[in-house]
């Protein structure tokens, strides 16, 4: 629809969407408890495919068990089939060219309402769907389902906006030079995880926000809240057809998509095996494609602390109990591996460490005194009880936890592992999990453990610096540069905020486009230059040719 564009509009000032404490007695808590009681009586829900704006039931059905009960499930979802996915495509594309022509102010609207609903109307059933679906306490699915998706909305935006202003400095005279960011030719696929409500919303909302169409599969572990999403999206404005729902088996929904000639971008974020797999398939399709299609992904993660003798043994302990634990260590940013000065070790952090981790309350969000909840499912708690087995197979020492129950919930209690090899099974490979191993080193060798953190994996997505000694944190900070993508100075390595700590890192971690900042949406456009010419030429000879 064509229209005049009268104004040059400015978005409203975006500030970070403020987290609600729930406190006890606190309004937040009595409306989060009726949203928790109120899913639980009608679960479980039955989830479509969406596709140009209308349900499928493909008849396919696969359950999202809750995690903390797992004969019990919150929805049922219809796996879309070939038929399915081939009529989402082509809808998405039927529908690029309107998108795509909107005016950046009319799409920039439907995004902050997007933002303005799950933080306002939709706040505490997107933090009940989280809470059940995919095992998170009140805070952590706060943090996640409210704040941030709020904010990669709000700030997405902002940052559109800056994008679009960036413009050619100089103009020779007689003439005028311009940007334009167009979508990419085709359609963009994204795969979300299960574990961050937020990122099921950013992976499609970012290149819809720069008017790319998007074909979106979600985890099937998160398929309720992402349900709940999509229909946000769709509420807030979204054309049908612009954002696609087809929920299903990923190898067949994602080998279906990057089979299609029209595949133009992929957005992902899940683990290392699976991108580098899929990368090599796109590879493969190269002559199928009408061009080269963008892949932006976030992976794995072994996140370090690194603990200098100069350290505050009290923020590193409390840090470290965090970093590790928060979420059941199912963060992409989790610490995992934990290397610390001895003399720091045997003055007190070994004590206090276990000695916090020993507060720690493992069990159902039911109940608001649990620190942790479960793992996400069957595979995550037989894969991370097996890496503890493995590491005590290989000599290390378990010093806390170190068990799992799963007879209702699938259940781990936190665990430290003391290893005296700094790569032994459980330094080097990902578990994603509520695992931490511990390497102590001589306070001498602060520099031969630096270069240990650096070549000990392939991974290199967060890491922290626990010093009080500036010329420790920068020598550190120059011995690893390139170890992780985001580093923190006596902070946790997890947390970043949107708008803040731009998050992702390199190596097996990803592509490091920076999710939550101006960068990644530079990944899905392309940019045209046009120039405009005011004064017509009168001969074509040039100055140097006269005689």
């Amino acid at each position: 629809m064509a229209t005049p564009q009268l104004a040059s509009f400015r978005v409203p000032d975006i500030t970070n969407e403020p987290m609600k404490a729930y406190a006890p007695g606190s309004a937040e808590r009595q409306e989060l408890i009726a949203a928790i009681a109120q899913m639980e009586q009608e679960l479980p829900f039955e989830v479509p495919c969406i596709v140009n704006g209308q349900e499928v039931k493909t008849g396919k059905l696969a359950k999202q068990p809750m995690p903390h009960d797992h004969a019990r499930h919150l929805c049922t979802y219809h796996e879309a089939d070939e038929a399915t996915v081939a009529k989402a495509i082509d809808g998405a594309l039927a529908a690029k060219e309107g998108w795509e022509s909107l005016p950046w102010n009319d799409r920039a609207a439907i995004f902050l309402k997007a933002a303005d609903l799950v933080s306002g109307k939709y706040r505490y059933k997107l933090l009940a769907a989280t809470i059940l679906g995919q095992g998170k306490n009140v805070w952590q699915a706060e943090i996640d389902a409210a704040a941030e998706l709020t904010d990669f909305f709000r700030f997405g935006v902002k940052f559109v906006e800056e994008l679009y202003a960036q413009q050619p400095s100089k103009n020779s005279a007689g003439s005028w030079n311009r940007v334009e960011y167009r979508a990419l030719e085709g359609f963009v696929l994204a795969v979300s995880p299960f574990n961050f409500t937020a990122i099921g919303g950013n992976l499609p909302g970012t290149p819809a926000m720069v008017g790319n169409v998007v074909v979106w599969k979600p985890s099937p572990a998160a398929s309720y809240s992402s349900y709940l999403v999509y229909q946000i999206l769709a509420e807030a404005g979204v054309p049908p057809g612009v954002i696609q729902f087809v929920p299903g088996p990923p190898a067949e929904v994602v080998g279906q998509a990057i089979s299609h000639p029209s595949f133009a971008g992929l957005h992902f974020t899940g683990s290392t095996f699976v991108f580098k797999k899929l990368w090599k398939d796109i590879a493969l399709n190269l002559d199928k494609y009408r061009g080269y299609p963008r892949i932006v992904g976030e992976t794995g993660g072994k996140n370090f602390h690194v603990v200098h003798k100069s350290a505050e043994i009290k923020n590193a302990v409390i840090q470290s109990v965090r970093g590790a634990f928060e979420y059941q260590g199912q963060k992409c940013s989790a610490l995992s591996r934990l290397y610390v000065s001895s003399s720091v070790w045997n003055g007190g952090f070994k004590d206090q460490f276990l000695s916090q981790i020993a507060k720690i309350k493992v069990g159902p969000a039911e109940d608001w005194s649990n620190f942790m909840g479960p793992v996400i499912g069957r595979p995550a708690y037989d894969k991370i009880t097996g890496y503890i087995k493995k590491a005590k197979d290989a000599g290390g020492e378990i010093l806390i936890g170190g068990t799992g129950d799963d007879s209702k919930g699938y259940f781990i209690q936190p665990t430290v592992i003391l290893t005296k090899d700094p790569k032994s099974i459980t330094m080097v490979e990902e578990i994603f999990g509520p695992v931490v191993t511990v390497f102590v080193f001589e306070d001498d060798d602060f520099g031969k453990t630096l270069d240990l953190i650096d070549t000990s994996t392939e991974y290199a997505l967060t890491g922290a610096i626990f010093a009080r000694d500036r010329h420790a944190l920068l020598t550190a900070t120059n011995r690893l540069r390139n170890t992780a993508g985001n580093v923190y100075y006596n902070e946790k390595c997890t947390g970043a905020v949107v708008g803040q700590q731009p998050f992702g890192g390199a190596r097996a971690s990803g592509t490091n486009d920076k999710a939550g900042s101006i960068s990644i949406f530079y990944r899905f456009v392309s940019a045209r230059s046009i120039k405009e010419n005011f004064v017509g030429l009168e001969d074509f000879h040039y100055p140097s040719n006269l005689v």
